[in-house]
């Protein structure tokens, strides 16, 4: 088979491997599409090492076709149509995963648009609901609201009934992310955000932030946050040391949790899959939560995809797909607001 490999100077190469092997307990998946995220191009660098055991291909979700199952597989069947949460190996024609860490392609979703799923929905209801335990009427605060986590996590939270809000790099995205669902969003680099923040909550402060910036911003963040507030820190955007005043968090009796989805072992993986299902699937198929699917790129444009990634000037997800996908029912499934969609009827 044909797979995105790492070459020596951190560039990528669409060559041929040896095609993967289902164990016991595992489906072998054809690949339609996988989607990209910023952990695929730290361990393109040399940042981020796979976890042990895992395929050194590139990919952390895809979605394709069953074409073969192990011998005590249960779950799912051959010819199914399934997105999947990997440790790697999306980036490729064929993966192989446990059985439990996949998840059926939603009704009325084409089978490209739910590679966009497995892994943002994961993060998502992990972190909002098992982590930051929010509720109907939790105040949330969604950094990077035009990602692909934040696009999907505004839209969640909103849908859970959450008062949300969003930060955003331009003013277009800060649209989107209103659009989305957010009732106000705000320029990140706008100094004073932390006012902006307690104006638009009565002087209250958020209940909880989802913060993709990590240790360097946390200074700053304790402003937005409310009494007993918590963060949730998905990402290390603006770097992984940083010092900060914890006075300002002991007076307001703040938590701070850091958390890794990739990092998990299977057990817990599959519960979160299990979770993510039972509680996203319904609002997926009633259309009230929908990827946003930016842009599509073949797998052999990998290194172009990933350069695209880091220009930063995406909204949602970045795909990649075995063949070109320019036809609107692949996107099938996808928010109205996907730039992919509207590039489609321009």
């Amino acid at each position: 088979m044909f797979a995105v490999t790492v070459t020596s100077d951190c560039s990528l190469e669409w060559t041929e491997v040896d095609p993967p092997t289902p164990g016991t307990n595992d489906v072998l998946i054809r690949v339609a599409a996988s989607a990209l995220n910023r952990a695929d191009v730290l361990q393109r660098k040399g940042l981020y090492p796979p976890p042990a055991g895992a395929s050194p291909v590139l990919g952390l979700e895809c979605a394709g076709e069953i074409v073969a199952v192990g011998a005590a597989v249960s779950t799912r069947r051959v010819g199914e149509r399934v997105c999947a949460l990997l440790d790697g190996g999306g980036y490729a024609e064929y993966v192989c995963v446990n059985e439990a860490l996949t998840l059926p392609v939603p009704a009325g979703m084409s089978t490209t648009v739910a590679a966009a799923l497995p892994e943002v929905a994961a993060t998502v209801w992990s972190n909002l609901v098992m982590v930051g335990q929010v509720q109907p009427g939790t105040t949330i605060l969604v950094q990077g609201g035009a990602s692909g986590i934040g696009t999907t996590a505004i839209q969640a939270a909103a849908a859970l009934g959450c008062r949300v809000f969003a930060t955003a790099g331009t003013e277009a995205k800060t649209k989107v992310c209103v659009e989305l669902g957010a009732e106000d969003a705000w320029n990140y680099r706008d100094e004073d955000l932390p006012l902006r923040v307690l104006e638009a909550t009565g002087g209250r402060g958020c209940d909880l932030v989802l913060d993709n910036m990590g240790p360097s911003n946390l200074d700053r963040t304790v402003h937005l946050l409310a009494r007993k507030g918590r963060i949730v820190i998905i990402g290390s955007q603006g770097g992984r040391q940083g010092a900060f005043n914890v006075g300002p968090f002991m007076a307001k009796q703040a938590t701070i949790h850091a958390t890794s989805l990739r990092q998990r072992g299977r057990t817990e993986k599959a519960e979160i899959v299990r979770a993510t299902q039972a509680a996203f699937w319904p609002l997926i198929e009633s259309g009230k939560l929908q990827p946003v699917v930016d842009s599509q790129f073949l797998m052999s444009d990998a290194l172009a995809a990933h350069s695209y990634l880091e220009s930063g000037v995406h909204i949602g997800k970045v795909l990649l797909t075995q063949e070109p996908s320019v036809a609107a029912d692949s996107l099938q499934g996808s928010h109205p607001l996907s730039p992919a969609r509207q590039a489609l009827t321009v």
